[in-house]
């Protein structure tokens, strides 16, 4: 497994790159934003992530360990391959990929090239919980008071008065570990148990 490059870039078209590594010159596809930023002559260190299949090799960099992490989920997604998980990171950053699955906002994936809706939500399904482990700062960006909004929402739907819900999810966000706090299924069962067993009719 080759798990990065440090060499000197050779060449540099669209997505691809050549970086040259103990005299050998390895093709690597990257983002565009990636390639913008890798200079021909100068020295790059790319985080890579080897594809092996039957009639080829591929190499895919990335800039950080959050965005190989990411593309290695992704792949792991029916219909997701390579291509498009790298599409994915292409099109949004690792906070902003976190921020969409924290939300659930599926309609951020149908905006990359071979997306299409039911991928979309798969990937959203698929990644749920997932991000907090492998890209930790990603996640960290994705704000409490967005989360805790959609807890309250989810509450206010089940019949509770919206100032309580909105105090008991603040509260099982603030008490969450730091992998949960952004996912919503976790942090609502801790806030209707933070709610007892008081039905929302009897607090109006």
């Amino acid at each position: 497994m080759i798990s990065s490059l440090r060499g000197t870039v050779l060449h540099s078209a669209g997505t691809t790159v050549v970086i040259e590594v103990g005299g050998v010159g390895l093709s690597v596809q990257v983002t565009p934003q990636h390639a913008l930023a890798l200079r021909v002559g100068a020295e790059a260190l790319v985080h890579t992530a080897l594809i092996v299949r039957e009639d080829e090799l591929s190499l895919y960099g990335f800039q950080n360990t959050e965005e190989l992490a990411i593309f290695d989920l992704l792949r792991g997604v029916t219909g997701v391959g390579p291509k498009s998980a790298l599409g994915v990171l292409a099109t949004l950053a690792p906070d902003e990929v976190a921020d969409a699955v924290a939300t659930e906002n599926d309609a951020a994936f149908r905006k990359v090239s071979g997306i299409g809706p039911k991928t979309a939500k798969l990937i959203v399904v698929s990644l749920a919980g997932k991000l907090a482990a492998v890209a930790p700062r990603a996640v960290a960006s994705v704000p409490d008071t967005a989360i805790a909004e959609q807890v309250t929402a989810a509450l206010t739907g089940l019949g509770w008065p919206e100032r309580i819900a909105a105090q008991a999810a603040s509260d099982a966000v603030a008490s969450a570990a730091p992998g949960d706090r952004v996912n919503v299924p976790v942090l609502l069962r801790s806030a209707l148990a933070l709610l007892g067993p008081n039905q929302p009719s009897a607090l109006r």
